[in-house]
């Protein structure tokens, strides 16, 4: 009888675990992606500037460069920079915006990135898309997953807390979008990878069921592993699907009609998870999510990220055409604008209830 398999697209691999940092050179020969230490770094003006000090002697072949923000342009510019020198690697070093213009320079260039996270703001950090801010707004850009993730938990440790509950609930919001998923195969007959599905919903679990606070560094090694998880189930599936549903196009439609006003990605898609969650009928888990985004501070209701209902009204309204041949529970009940209004209502009296 034959034996099938299929291969797995992955990291090569992943450091989670305090002092990781000061190992970035020794990890990079080691796993033989720049045993020369030819390797392009790309930092921010903020945390990446103060660890380059820290770093700099250990990696004395590294080329610096700065990035100013998450834009388009940055990472045209990046991809500029680095293509006139002769590199083994190109290593991102800080938050999720600094990470998606490495991946997308990268990919432009044909180097492997090496994602070096110093905070967990999202599953960015070994996910195959970059979102980059552009003239329309924000896009999001397909690109080869991260060959390595580097986390040093006493880094992390020391990020802004906002940053690190913003991890959770991005984490969390696959839940519902597996829920979604599968809904989808119910009513279109969508196919849907059942082992993407499971690594996708089990980072969320993890994170929905975790009795630690954010001081907790066990907490914040379980959510950096969910934040891999997550990014390799989208490699698995070859979209972000297992990670994205009526959660993420609630949250880019407030980025889109409220670009200068949208919160953390993060706490956007928790909120938006709980109310997905709430309109597929899911009350029990809805109240899960909700007790879970508390528990870390993170917004349950429009008002708490400055949003009134009647613009998360509008927001919901909007959210379809985020991603068009998308189907979620939005797309399968087609709302009406009042409709959204009188269950965004009944979500806030559960909420406060």
């Amino acid at each position: 009888m034959p034996v099938l398999t299929r291969l797995v697209p992955s990291p090569v691999f992943v450091e989670i675990r305090a002092g990781a940092l000061d190992s970035l050179g020794g990890i990079l020969a080691d796993q033989r992606l720049s045993a020369a230490g030819r390797i392009a770094v790309a930092i921010s003006g903020g945390s990446g500037a103060v660890l380059r000090e820290r770093l700099e002697p250990a990696l004395p072949g590294a080329d610096w460069y700065l990035v100013e923000d998450g834009t388009l342009d940055s990472a045209v510019r990046l991809t500029d920079e680095i293509r006139r020198g002769h590199y083994d690697a190109l290593v991102g070093l800080g938050g999720g915006k600094i990470i998606d213009v490495a991946k997308y320079a990268a990919a432009r260039v044909g180097l492997p990135v090496v994602a070096v996270a110093t905070n967990l703001a999202h599953d960015g950090i070994c996910s195959p898309v970059s979102t980059l801010d552009n003239d329309a707004g924000r896009g999001s850009y397909g690109v080869p997953g991260p060959i390595g993730i580097v986390v040093d938990l006493d880094v992390i440790a020391k990020a802004p807390k906002r940053f690190v509950a913003a991890g959770i609930g991005d984490a969390v919001s696959n839940i519902s979008a597996c829920a979604d998923w599968e809904l989808s195969h119910a009513v279109t007959g969508e196919p849907v990878d059942g082992l993407a599905v499971a690594m996708a919903r089990s980072a969320g679990e993890n994170l929905l069921r975790h009795p630690g606070t954010l001081e907790d560094p066990d907490l914040l090694t379980t959510l950096a592993e969910a934040l891999v998880l997550s990014g390799i189930a989208m490699n698995i599936a070859g979209s972000t699907r297992p990670s994205s549903g009526a959660c993420h196009e609630i949250s880019h439609a407030l980025d889109v009609l409220y670009p200068k006003r949208s919160a953390q990605h993060g706490e956007q898609v928790g909120l938006g998870a709980a109310f997905a969650c709430h309109l597929r009928g899911e009350r029990e888990l809805s109240g899960l999510i909700v007790e879970r985004l508390r528990f870390h501070g993170l917004p349950v209701t429009a008002d708490q990220i400055g949003f009134t209902g009647a613009e998360f009204t509008e927001a919901v309204h909007y959210a379809p055409n985020t991603r068009p041949g998308r189907f979620t529970i939005l797309e399968h009940l087609d709302l009406s604008a009042t409709d959204i209004r009188d269950a965004y209502a009944d979500y806030v009296q559960a909420v406060n209830s």
